[in-house]
């Protein structure tokens, strides 16, 4: 496994492989990697030749009141994982590498319809600067698939539709949420939690899934169901940030007919801002998580 740090040789790189043609997979990260991410990389390496993983802690995703500089850095533990799944490349450029003139940017890359909804109300400006850098990764390295996870479900949509939209010549895959043994969503902020909260997070999974089980047997009043869901999880001792059920395909407000939604949460509990979600098909009843 090669460690790359700058861009040029990099590009070098995949020319290489390019003109073997052999087929590229990209999964970026910000590293302090868990058993979450190991499954995107499981992922492409399934489906690619030669996988490139970025661990790159993007400034520009930050929002004020959250610490750039406090993000939990353990780059030689990722190496050492990425290593051993027989990753081809890490790419992990500094700041200055991804934004020479600094991450004040001119050019920013921007999905109005979904950036200033759900996440996006209390963390303004994080899916610009999410656009931003993973336009800047795609650009770099451009492969032919690129690997996100769907606990991230509105950065997933957020990236599908700037793909879409600026005509990119890659596949956005999808992969499933990787769990604790107690249903709590795999994620880098769970470092965050003790023991007993590690437990008492266990009430989002649980809530969601309880949500969709009361979709599917015909539940039609959704604010009276996010009342209830917002009620176990309050009695959990967390705080949420939101709790909504939207439509699957574009976040929007749920209407008639539509069969394919999602359940998306997100509270807080100590120093950790969790995420979650499951999505409900109700032409085909059960939960999905991709």
């Amino acid at each position: 496994m090669d460690e790359i740090t700058t861009i040029a040789p990099l590009r070098e790189r995949i020319r290489e492989w390019r003109q073997s043609g052999l087929r590229i997979g990209l999964v970026p990260t910000m590293g302090n990697l868990h058993g979450g991410h190991l499954t995107l990389v499981d992922k492409a390496l399934a489906d690619c030749d030669r996988v490139v993983v970025s661990v790159f802690v993007n400034p520009t995703q930050f929002v004020p009141g959250e610490d750039f500089s406090a993000y939990p850095r353990t780059y030689a533990a990722d190496c050492a994982m990425l290593k051993a799944r027989n990753v081809d490349v890490v790419f992990a450029p500094d700041v200055a590498e991804i934004y020479p003139d600094g991450p004040s940017l001119h050019t920013q890359v921007a999905v109005p319809a979904l950036d200033n909804i759900l996440c996006g109300v209390s963390r303004p400006g994080h899916f610009r600067g999410v656009a931003t850098v993973v336009a800047k990764l795609l650009n770099i390295v451009q492969p032919d698939l690129a690997v996100f996870g769907l606990k991230d479900y509105q950065q997933l949509l957020v990236i599908e539709h700037m793909v879409r939209d600026l005509s990119l010549p890659v596949r956005v895959v999808g992969a499933a949420i990787a769990r604790e043994p107690n249903g709590l969503a795999m994620s880098s902020r769970n470092v965050y939690l003790d023991e007993q909260q590690h437990d008492q997070a266990a009430v989002l999974y649980a809530t969601l899934t309880a949500m969709a089980e009361r979709l599917t047997n015909g539940e039609h009043s959704l604010p009276g169901l996010i009342d209830w869901g917002l009620d176990q999880i309050q009695a959990a001792g967390l705080k949420p940030d939101y709790l909504e059920v939207r439509r699957a395909g574009d976040l929007a407000t749920p209407q008639a007919g539509d069969e394919d939604l999602v359940i998306a949460v997100a509270a807080y509990l100590g120093r950790a801002r969790l995420i979650d979600n499951v999505q409900v098909s109700l032409a085909t009843p059960g939960l999905h998580e991709g």
